[in-house]
C-alpha cells in the first residue's frame, strides 16, 4: 500500500512532468512553425494570418523576440479574459456548458474540502484504531486519516453522519442552481439564434413498405394527410455509402492532381512524371498532370454509373425522410406527437442540425437497431468484465505489502525504497491509464455499431458506456480486486464471518491508489493536453509528406473537437471520487480541487484557440451530467451506510437511511421540472417565433431556405473536367435538373452568413413521365452532369423566380476551409460555429457566364 513517501514520490514525479509540458507548451505556442497547431480555431474563423508570411527566412520557423519568451506564460490570464457570454458567441453553448461542469466542481469541493478538513481529520486521526490492527492488516499513515481509524461502536460517527447529510444539501443546491441556470441558458440560446433549417425539419424513420406505392409516394400522403396546413415537402435519403467511397478516393486524386499542377506553374520547364506501376514504386513514367486527369475522368465515368444506379434503383431508397414544414410550430407538433395507431411505424423526431448527421447509418433497417443494441450491449458487459484482468494487475501493483506477505520471494526485488516508491506511488495510476487510453474508441465503434443517427447522440451514448465502465472497473473494480491483494493475508487466516469487517475498513483506504490516479490522470494528464503533443508531431509529418497544396495544410491543422465521450465521464469519475471519499477519507480532496482548477484553465484556452466543435447540440448533455452526480452521492450514502453496518453503530446508522430517499426524490423532481427544456422544443416558443419572423420577414420563401439542407453530402458538391466544381442543389419544386451556376442567397431572406449557399426556385423544367427518371438538359459546353436524386415536394402555385446575375468577377479558385464563418470585422470574436454543411473542403468556383443556373440534384 502507498504510504505518504510514496504519494511524495508519486506527486514529484507528476509535478515535475506537468511542468515540463507547460514548460514546452509555452515555448513552442510561440514558434511561427506551430502556429496552425496552437490557434487553428482562429485560422477557420478567418481571425488569424499565418505570422510565416514576413520576415525574414530564419523568422519563419523560428521567434526572434525574445521578449515574448519571459511572458511565456500570459497564456494563463489570456484563458479567464473572455467572458461567458463571448465563449458562447465564439464556440457555442456545448462549449460553454462543458467549462460550467468544471466550475461546478469547484463550486461543490472548495466549501467541502474546508469543512472535512477542519472537522473530520481531527476526528479521525484522535481515534487510533488501526494501530491495534496493524498485524492484520496493512495499513498507513494515511488510513490513519481516514474514517477506518474511528473505533467501532464510537459516538464520533455522528460527526461523519452530519457531515454527510450537510455536503449532500450543499451539493442538492448547488446542482438545482446549475440545472436552472444551464437550461435557461438553452432556452434563450435557442429563442436567440437566428434561423435554422432544424428547426424546420422532422426525421421520419420505419416508414411502412405499402405494395405498388413507393416510398416518396407513402411519405407525401401520409404527412399531406395528416398534417395538410404545415407540412411542404420531404427529402428522400438514398443509400449511398458506396458512392461515398469513390468520392473519397476521387477526393485524394484531385488533390495529388492540384499538386502537380502547382508544381509545373512554379517550375515551367520542368515536367513532372509518376510511375503508374503499384503505389507508384515501379511501371513506366508518364506525364503526372495527364496521367491524374485521366484517372479523374475515369473515376467520373465510374461515379456517374453509380450515381444513375443510385438515382434509378427504388430499392436505394431508405425508408427514412427528412420531413419540410413551414414553421417551426408545425416541426414540433410533427415531431413531438405519436404519428400512427401502430406506435412502431412513422416514427419520428426531432432532424439533427445538417452537420450532425452521420450518414451511414440512415442505410441501417430499422428492425435490426434493437437486435443490434441488443448484441452491443452483451458486448459492453463482456468488455467490462474482460477489463477486469489488468485492473486486477493494475492493484497488484499498487499492493506490493499484501503480496509480499503471500509471496516473500518477491521482497528482493522490490526492496530498494526508491522502487517501490515509484512502484505503488506512480506506476499503478500510469499503468490504468495506458489501460484505458483505446477504450474510448472501442466504445464509439460499438455506438456506430447501434445505428444512431447523429453524432451528437452517438457520443452521448458512447459517454454512457464509458463512465458504466469507469464506475464499475476503475471505481468499484479497484476497490474488490484491490482489497483483495491489499489484505489477501487476512482473509487466508480468519473466520469468514470478519470477511466484512475486514472489507468495511479496507474500502477507504484504496484512497491512496485514487490520489495516484488524480495526479497521473489530472495533472500531468491534463499538461499533456495543451501541449497537443500527438496533433503536433503529426502535423509536421503531414506538412513534409503528405501536405501538397493549401488544402491538404488546412486538413493536417484539423483541430478537432472537445472529446465529450472521454472528458465527461472522467470528470464524472472525480466527482464521485470526491464526493464518495469526503467523509470516508478527506485528504482526498485537494488533490481532487488541483484537478478542477487547472483543468479549467487548460480547457478554457483550449476552446478559445483550438478545438473547432463538429455540432451544437445546445448542451443536450447537461441531464446526464446532473443524474450522475445524484448516482454519486447515493453510491457515497450507501457505502458510508455499510461501512457503519460493519463498525457495529447500530444507534447512528438508521439516521442514513433516510437520507438516499431524500437524494432521489430531489432527482425526480429536477428531472420533471429541467429535462423537457433538454428533450423537447416548447409550442409556445416555436409559435412566438414564427410569428415574429412572419411580420419581420413577410416575403420569406421558406421552401427555397430548406431546398437541400439534409441533401445527403456527396451529392451536394462534385467536381467536373480540370479544377471546376459545380455545387449541386435540390429544387423544392421541380424534380428536375437546370444548368449550372454560382451559389447565391434566397433574395427575400436575410439569412446569417452560413446559409449563403442556398438554393432558389428553377422555372422552364419539363417534368419526365417516370418519378427517378430525370430529364437532363443540355449542359454549357464541356460539363457533363448527371441527374441528381429527387426531392419530393409538392408543386409550387408562386410565380417564377429568376436568379441574379453574379456580381463577382471570375477568378481563380479560391480555398473554403470548412465550417468557414463569415463575420462582421467589427466584431471582438466570430460568430457560432453553425455551418449547415457537413465538415470537409471543397473549391468554389466563379464561372463567367451569366445568367446561371443551378443544377440540381
Amino acid at each position: 500500500m502507498a504510504t505518504l513517501a510514496d504519494i511524495g514520490v508519486s506527486a514529484t514525479i507528476n509535478i515535475l512532468s506537468a511542468f515540463a509540458f507547460l514548460l514546452a507548451f509555452a515555448l513552442l505556442r510561440i514558434q511561427p512553425i506551430n502556429d496552425r497547431v496552437y490557434f487553428p480555431k482562429w485560422y477557420l474563423s478567418g481571425g488569424r494570418n499565418s505570422p510565416r508570411s514576413s520576415g525574414n527566412f530564419v523568422g519563419k520557423f523560428v521567434n526572434l523576440n525574445f521578449k515574448t519568451y519571459l511572458t511565456f506564460l500570459n497564456w494563463m490570464p489570456q484563458a479567464l479574459r473572455m467572458s461567458e457570454s463571448e465563449i458562447i458567441s465564439h464556440a457555442g453553448l456545448d462549449s460553454a456548458a462543458f467549462l460550467r461542469i468544471y466550475t461546478l466542481g469547484l463550486k461543490i469541493f472548495v466549501p467541502i474540502t474546508i469543512v472535512a478538513l477542519l472537522i473530520l481529520i481531527p476526528v479521525n486521526v484522535s481515534s487510533g484504531t488501526l494501530f491495534f490492527l496493524k498485524k492484520e492488516l496493512v495499513v498507513s499513515d494515511i488510513d490513519k486519516l481516514s474514517i477506518s481509524n474511528v473505533p467501532t461502536e464510537s459516538i464520533r460517527f455522528f460527526v461523519h453522519i452530519a457531515l454527510e447529510y450537510l455536503f449532500t444539501l450543499w451539493i442538492c443546491f448547488l446542482l438545482y442552481k446549475e440545472y436552472d441556470y444551464v437550461a435557461t441558458m438553452r432556452l434563450h440560446f435557442m429563442a436567440s439564434q437566428r434561423r435554422r433549417v432544424e428547426q424546420f425539419t422532422v426525421v421520419v424513420r420505419n416508414i411502412p413498405h405499402m405494395p405498388g406505392h413507393a416510398v416518396s409516394d407513402s411519405v407525401e400522403g401520409f404527412f399531406k394527410t395528416n398534417h395538410p396546413d404545415h407540412y411542404i415537402g420531404h427529402q428522400a435519403v438514398y443509400n449511398a455509402n458506396k458512392f461515398a467511397k469513390l468520392a473519397k478516393r476521387r477526393e485524394r486524386l484531385q488533390n495529388w492532381l492540384d499538386y502537380y499542377q502547382l508544381k509545373s506553374e512554379r517550375h515551367p520547364g520542368k515536367r513532372s512524371t509518376v510511375k503508374t506501376g503499384l503505389f507508384g514504386l515501379w511501371g513506366g513514367k508518364v506525364d503526372a498532370v495527364e496521367y491524374y486527369k485521366h484517372a479523374i475522368k475515369e473515376l467520373d465515368n465510374v461515379m456517374t454509373l453509380e450515381r444513375q444506379k443510385i438515382i434509378k434503383d427504388p430499392k436505394a431508397i431508405l425508408p427514412v425522410a427528412f420531413l419540410s414544414f413551414n414553421s417551426r410550430w408545425g416541426a414540433s407538433v410533427c415531431a413531438q406527437t405519436q404519428q400512427s395507431k401502430n406506435p412502431t411505424l412513422w416514427l419520428t423526431d426531432w432532424a439533427p442540425e445538417p452537420r450532425d448527421v452521420y450518414w451511414r447509418n440512415l442505410a441501417i433497417p430499422f428492425v435490426s437497431l434493437s437486435i443490434r443494441r441488443l448484441v452491443i450491449s452483451l458486448s459492453v458487459f463482456a468488455l467490462v468484465f474482460f477489463y477486469m484482468i489488468p485492473i486486477a494487475f493494475v492493484q497488484s501493483l499498487a499492493n506490493l505489502d499484501g503480496l509480499e506477505k503471500v509471496a516473500p520471494f518477491l521482497r528482493p526485488v522490490i526492496e530498494f525504497n526508491f522502487i517501490k516508491s515509484f512502484l505503488q506511488g506512480f506506476l499503478p495510476g500510469l499503468a490504468l491509464k495506458v489501460f484505458l487510453y483505446i477504450l474510448p474508441t472501442v466504445l464509439m465503434i460499438m455506438s456506430k455499431i447501434e445505428g444512431y443517427i447523429a453524432l451528437s447522440t452517438l457520443e452521448r451514448k458512447t459517454a454512457a458506456k464509458y463512465y458504466y465502465f469507469m464506475l464499475v472497473n476503475v471505481f468499484l473494480g479497484s476497490i474488490v480486486t484491490g482489497t483483495a491483494f491489499q489484505q489477501l493475508h487476512a482473509f487466508l487466516h480468519q473466520s469468514p464471518t470478519q470477511i466484512p469487517r475486514t472489507i468495511g475498513v479496507s474500502i477507504p483506504m484504496k484512497a491512496t491508489f485514487f490520489i495516484t490516479y488524480i495526479m497521473v490522470d489530472g495533472w500531468a494528464g491534463i499538461a499533456g493536453e495543451i501541449l497537443r503533443l500527438k496533433p503536433l508531431v503529426i502535423y509536421h509529418l503531414k506538412n513534409m509528406f503528405i501536405v501538397k497544396t493549401e488544402r491538404d495544410r488546412g486538413k493536417a491543422m484539423n483541430p478537432g473537437s472537445v472529446d465529450f465521450p472521454e472528458t465527461i465521464p472522467s470528470l464524472q469519475l472525480y466527482f464521485l471520487l470526491g464526493i464518495v471519499y469526503a467523509v470516508v477519507t478527506p485528504i482526498l480532496l485537494p488533490f481532487i480541487l488541483v484537478f478542477f482548477a487547472f483543468a479549467y484553465l487548460v480547457y478554457r484556452h483550449q476552446i478559445i484557440n483550438v478545438y473547432n466543435q463538429q455540432y451544437e447540440s445546445a448542451a443536450a448533455f447537461w441531464p446526464l451530467v446532473h443524474s450522475r452526480i445524484i448516482a454519486s452521492m447515493l453510491i457515497s450514502q450507501f457505502l458510508l451506510l455499510g461501512l457503519l453496518s460493519t463498525k457495529k453503530a447500530a444507534k447512528s446508522t438508521p439516521l442514513l437511511v433516510i437520507l438516499p430517499i431524500l437524494t432521489f426524490a430531489f432527482h425526480k423532481y429536477c428531472q420533471r421540472r429541467f429535462e423537457p427544456a433538454f428533450r423537447k422544443y416548447p409550442i409556445e416558443e416555436a409559435m412566438s417565433k414564427d410569428m415574429l419572423e412572419k411580420s419581420t420577414e413577410p416575403d420569406l420563401n421558406i421552401k427555397a431556405y430548406l431546398a437541400d439542407a439534409y441533401l445527403h453530402p456527396i451529392f451536394r458538391s462534385f467536381e467536373v473536367e480540370e479544377e471546376e466544381l459545380i455545387e449541386v442543389r435540390v429544387d423544392k419544386h421541380q424534380t428536375n435538373v437546370a444548368a449550372a451556376s454560382s451559389p447565391s442567397s434566397e433574395p427575400s431572406s436575410p439569412s446569417p452568413p452560413h446559409h449563403l449557399h442556398q438554393s432558389l426556385p428553377v422555372h422552364h423544367l419539363h417534368l419526365p413521365s417516370p418519378p427517378h427518371h430525370l430529364h437532363e438538359p443540355s449542359p454549357p459546353d464541356h460539363l457533363h452532369l448527371q441527374s441528381p436524386p429527387p426531392h419530393h415536394l409538392p408543386e409550387s402555385s408562386s410565380p417564377p423566380h429568376h436568379l441574379p446575375e453574379p456580381s463577382l468577377p471570375h477568378h481563380l479558385p479560391e480555398l473554403i476551409p470548412p465550417n468557414h464563418h463569415l463575420h462582421e470585422p467589427s466584431l471582438p470574436f466570430p460568430p457560432p460555429p453553425y455551418n449547415e454543411y457537413p465538415p470537409g473542403y471543397y473549391y468554389q468556383y466563379h464561372l463567367p457566364s451569366p445568367p446561371h443556373h443551378v443544377y440540381q440534384y
